[in-house]
């Protein structure tokens, strides 16, 4: 290998943001090593591509692709994560901290995108534009209308879980809906006027709506259980925006199965790729396929923000300094 390459930055790329073309993007200022091509274990990857453990200094990620303990042990000069996701669930940060190892997400650069996420799925359950739709393609006269009523969502009681970048903005579009905004989050926020619930049951209780945002950590796994399910109620809607894994999805496909709760609007699941297919023939339920930031535009503020944290990390720290930043 020529020197001039060994001193350009080393990037292994555990998953491209949103298939972008990297290399493309940031020649010839970065050696991008596409791990996310290959079938070979790391090491096996790295020793392919001609480059020693020790060359690699950041990792592009994103929330399908782990960063694991293992990963970031047999990477010893590692620095900087980056990650195209707002969540950070999918990288082992124990480790990042033990290693001072900085880790970069988009933070709220997709927070307005996934709050419309948000708001379109509740209007869709809501209205059943999904159902409508299907319906009305096989309409005629053999199948006079006999479709359901909807539910406006003018009005309604909406608990907000998790009141964030991405809660705040779901906030700010339902308030023009007249609608009376509660929430639940680890700490009260005294710069807003929406009612607190420090115990996610009583805000189902007094929700018609409960939306997801908050981040999955050990203490928010599951934090939509059957308990809360049957607080919400028969006339209550679920919308989640944050990660799969903050409900119990078996007992929420009960729940919905049996009427116990009157519908759902799912952008993540709890085993992603897999899809519960109890929830396939549920006209109350609209599935995407955790689309939520999946915007022309944010592809490319994805990019430019990746290119970004690499540029601003590498300018101030060279590839010679052995200091370690803290993990965020």
């Amino acid at each position: 290998m020529a020197k001039e390459e060994e001193e350009v930055p080393a990037i292994l790329v555990l998953a491209s943001p949103f298939g972008i073309d990297l290399k493309a993007q940031n020649p010839p200022k970065y050696r991008f090593l596409e791990a996310f091509s290959s079938n070979l274990p790391l090491l096996q990857f790295l020793q392919q591509q001609q480059t020693l453990p020790p060359s690699v200094r950041a990792i592009i990620c994103n929330a399908l692709k782990p960063v694991t303990a293992d990963v970031i042990r047999s990477l010893p000069s590692l620095d900087l994560v980056v990650t195209a996701s707002a969540g950070t669930d999918h990288i082992d940060l124990t480790e990042c901290r033990r290693r001072r190892i900085q880790v970069v997400n988009i933070g709220g650069l997709f927070a307005a995108d996934v709050a419309d996420m948000a708001v379109a799925l509740l209007i869709d359950v809501l209205f059943k534009i999904s159902a409508g739709d299907r319906f009305a393609r096989n309409w005629g006269l053999s199948k006079p209308l006999g479709f359901p009523f909807g539910s406006k969502l003018g009005g309604k009681r909406v608990g907000i879980i998790g009141l964030g970048r991405i809660g705040g903005e779901v906030a700010k579009r339902l308030e023009a809906f007249d609608c009376i905004i509660k929430y639940h989050s680890r700490n009260k926020n005294p710069s807003v006027s929406y009612t607190f619930y420090s115990n996610v049951v009583d805000l189902a209780s007094n929700s018609d709506v409960l939306v997801l945002c908050c981040p999955l950590t050990e203490q928010t796994r599951h934090i939509i259980n059957k308990e809360v399910m049957l607080a919400l109620g028969k006339d209550g809607i679920i919308i989640n925006v944050g990660r799969g894994a903050l409900i119990d999805e078996k007992e929420l496909v009960q729940c919905l199965v049996k009427g116990e709760i009157r519908g759902a609007g799912l952008d993540v699941f709890e085993d992603e790729p897999n899809v519960p297919k109890e929830l396939f023939p549920l006209d109350n339920v609209v599935l995407s396929p955790h689309a939520a930031a999946l915007t022309l535009d944010g592809f490319k503020d994805s990019c430019d923000y990746v290119t970004k944290s690499l540029d601003t990390f590498f300018s101030i720290k060279p590839q010679v300094s052995k200091t370690k930043l803290t993990c965020d």
